[in-house]
């Protein structure tokens, strides 16, 4: 574990010089008493705040509706949960037995509460700007994205608007299939636009995920004229 943990502290760009707030940070309350849920509602706040700052001075034109579109986008589950996957947080995590033979390191909910407790955990450790300068990192290349409006609008949402500008009803959402075991599911979601005749399936871990990438499937079609 202590190997793990090295890597893990190369990987967030920061070395602890409290330990014990990295220990905590890792630790789900299946583990022990010493959890880290005080610090993901920490982290969740610092997180919130330094994605904001970045956002500003990353979109200096843009407006508070879209910066704040933005934002929800990046901090929501989903995407946490890949940058935690990135960082390997499942080798560092502390489960107590029964998580850990359910399968409580793969959880997605599991891994973006201990990420935002990581968080929290470096804003008690060495203060705002090296929390700054983590989520800056874990975040960058997100935060790279050239085109606001695109990232502004999740899929569903321009879905959403191509349609009504066209003065046609709203697309819906169906569950095909879901799969796997209850803490890795995969959800199959089909998006019709009847009007159009077009329809689309999309896959992700959960409903909402995978509404977005059978919407964004129906957005390609209807771009490239296809119908």
């Amino acid at each position: 574990m202590t190997h793990a943990l090295d890597d893990l502290q190369q990987r967030l760009g920061h070395r602890f010089g409290d330990p014990a707030l990295l220990h905590t940070a890792l630790t789900h309350r299946s583990f022990g008493a010493d959890h880290n849920e005080r610090l993901e509602f920490l982290g969740d706040a610092v997180l919130g705040l330094a994605m904001s700052a970045l956002l500003y001075q990353r979109f200096a034109a843009s407006d508070e509706g879209d910066l704040s579109r933005v934002r929800a986008r990046l901090v929501r589950q989903d995407s946490l949960h890949q940058v935690a996957l990135q960082l390997e947080l499942p080798r560092c995590l502390r489960l107590g037995e029964g998580e850990a033979r359910s399968g409580g390191a793969q959880r997605a909910s599991i891994l973006a509460d201990a990420l935002e407790a990581l968080v929290g955990a470096v804003y008690l450790d060495a203060g705002f700007p090296a929390a700054l300068a983590v989520v800056q990192r874990l975040f960058a290349q997100a935060l790279a994205a050239s085109d606001l409006q695109a990232a502004a609008k999740d899929p569903k949402t321009e879905l959403q608007e191509w349609l009504q500008g066209r003065r046609m009803a709203l697309p819906v959402y169906a569950i095909v299939e879901t799969r796997g075991h209850a803490h890795q599911q995969v959800f199959v979601v089909r998006c019709s636009v009847d009007a159009l005749g077009v329809s689309a399936q999309g896959e992700g871990s959960s409903r909402r995920a995978a509404e977005q990438e059978a919407a964004r499937a129906v957005l390609a079609t209807l771009k490239s004229g296809g119908r």
